[in-house]
């Protein structure tokens, strides 16, 4: 049985996702796939996604791999990442798509014009670079990284949660935005772990310990 199964769709930079998770791994398991046997038999679940979310939904269901991802997002420690996150909610203005709505609320796009940071300087979207992730809520996959720490960010576009409570995480651009979601055995984030050094792994290495 497979510990880790990273899902491919066709969207992302797979690989630089499973390399750091096999970092923190051990002797753990760590396979990318797209065959929806191993991914139902697997322990435990990233999806990750890169690109835009009408690509991505279309991919997802062209290689049958939809149903796969309600269950393991239902039954198994499940991490959603940058799209992968995005995926989870109910509908996306990028593309006017619906998303496969196993968390409450929508995704929404940055301004493209007024976004200034605190100090009066301008803010070009999309969002790129290094950001403070201030926690809302206590989580084993915080465990050991600071509140504040700084993460990894390429988006135009996040999530507005219909639930307050489902918002793990927020971070500051122009507005302050959810940067991470977390209920029962999903968590999922907006920046980059595999891009985000120490922290990153921190995170990473605490979902493999994980047992919600």
């Amino acid at each position: 049985m497979t510990d880790v199964a990273i899902i491919d769709y066709g969207m992302g930079n797979l690989r630089s996702v499973a390399k750091a998770i096999e970092h923190v791994a051990g002797d753990r398991s760590v396979v990318i796939t797209s065959d929806p046997a191993v991914v139902a038999a697997a322990k435990r679940v990233v999806f990750p996604g890169q690109g835009a979310m009408p690509d991505c939904m279309r991919e997802l269901d062209a290689r049958g791999l939809r149903p796969v991802v309600l269950e393991a997002a239902a039954t198994k420690p499940f991490l959603g990442i940058c799209i992968g996150q995005q995926m989870l909610f109910e509908h996306s203005a990028e593309g006017d798509v619906p998303g496969m709505s196993i968390l409450p609320g929508k995704v929404v796009r940055f301004p493209d014009e007024g976004m200034v940071a605190a100090d009066g300087a301008r803010l070009k979207v999309p969002h790129m670079g290094w950001n403070e992730v201030w926690q809302k809520k206590p989580h084993l996959l915080w465990e050991g990284i600071p509140d504040g720490e700084r993460f990894y960010f390429v988006h135009s576009y996040f999530v507005a949660p219909a639930d307050a409570a489902l918002t793990a995480a927020e971070t500051d651009y122009g507005l302050r935005f959810t940067s991470a979601v977390a209920r029962a055995n999903i968590f999922a984030v907006q920046f980059h772990p595999e891009k985000s050094a120490q922290a990153g792994l921190r995170l990473l290495d605490n979902f493999i310990r994980w047992a919600p």
